[in-house]
């Protein structure tokens, strides 16, 4: 559910709208619904790592998809989803928690293919077809939970559709899209999770499919101005809005928890970098902020990890 396209309406005012999501239900509480603008999310990770379009549009729909589902928890608790394909972006890391923080990167930010069969950016072929999704959450007991699903298409909408079906048994429809300008920059970017709960009728099953393959691509929709109510709403008219909540981007590193990690490799390591470059230079995956460390700095380290 993506695009790359060269004309559009100039949303200028409404790309300065801010990122949010609500949830809600319909029919009674028997379905449950999130939609999300992310374009200000996606472009800042955009910026950060220099990700070409089709990466771009990648890591856009895995992390629109990880916000929808990190406000499925509760509390502190939070979730990291791995997209590990066969293609050539490697793999996909995010991370996003119950208060609309996320965070994520791709292995090789500067993939972009030819565009596929359909003019769209060819994002199955950029992750790849074959390999697994990973969800790992952090529920605040002993062991995570684990949930894997092979990839079934790359695109990632159904990849994640299967992986509800798959993993925990709710029926599913996640619609994802990030649309990409000519010069690389997110015009748009949002997602909608739609989850069918027990006690459904049959025609009112086929009614929200109906409306489901009707739906145009969510980026086309939040390009055109469409609020994340309205996206619902074009799917479950009679939705209940519960909750709506900003979200953005938050790292956790620091300068304390990088050298935490540097402590952590312990004497000898740390003595051979001083030995060998003097200083060091650890850069964050996630943000890719860079933290340095001169040489002072790491026998300062090296007496810590020595006492």
């Amino acid at each position: 559910m993506e695009n790359l396209e060269h004309t559009h309406n100039d949303g200028s005012e409404n790309r300065e709208e801010r990122d949010y999501l609500v949830r809600g239900t319909a029919l009674g509480g028997k379905v449950r619904a999130f939609a999300v603008r992310s374009t200000k999310l996606v472009e800042e990770l955009r910026r950060r790592h220099d990700t070409f379009p089709t990466a771009t549009a990648a890591l856009g729909r895995t992390l629109t998809t990880a916000t929808m589902m990190g406000a499925m928890l509760k509390g502190n608790e939070k979730l990291t989803i791995q997209v590990k394909g066969n293609g050539p972006l490697g793999q996909i890391v995010v991370d996003a928690n119950a208060k609309g923080d996320v965070r994520g990167y791709v292995d090789h930010p500067h993939v972009h293919l030819p565009s596929n069969a359909m003019g769209k950016l060819d994002v199955a072929g950029a992750v790849g077809t074959e390999g697994f999704l990973y969800v790992i959450k952090d529920l605040g007991l002993k062991e995570p939970y684990r949930g894997s699903v092979p990839i079934v298409s790359g695109e990632l909408g159904e990849d994640f559709t299967y992986y509800f079906a798959a993993s925990e048994q709710t029926p599913s429809a996640v619609g994802i899209g990030v649309l990409v300008a000519p010069d690389g920059a997110v015009i748009s970017s949002g997602g909608l999770i739609v989850q069918l709960l027990p006690g459904l009728a049959d025609d009112e099953i086929d009614a929200i499919e109906h409306a489901i393959s009707t739906l145009p691509p969510v980026s086309a929709l939040i390009d055109q101005g469409l609020s994340p109510e309205e996206v619902i709403k074009w799917v479950l008219p009679d939705v209940q809005i519960q909750e709506s909540m900003d979200v953005r981007f938050k790292c956790e590193c620091s300068r304390e928890r990088v050298e935490r990690t540097l402590v952590s490799l312990g004497s000898e390591e740390i003595q051979a970098i001083i030995d060998e470059q003097g200083v060091a230079e650890v850069v964050c995956h996630f943000c890719n902020e860079a933290y340095q460390f001169e040489r002072e700095d790491l026998e300062r380290i090296l007496e810590q990890t020595r006492a």
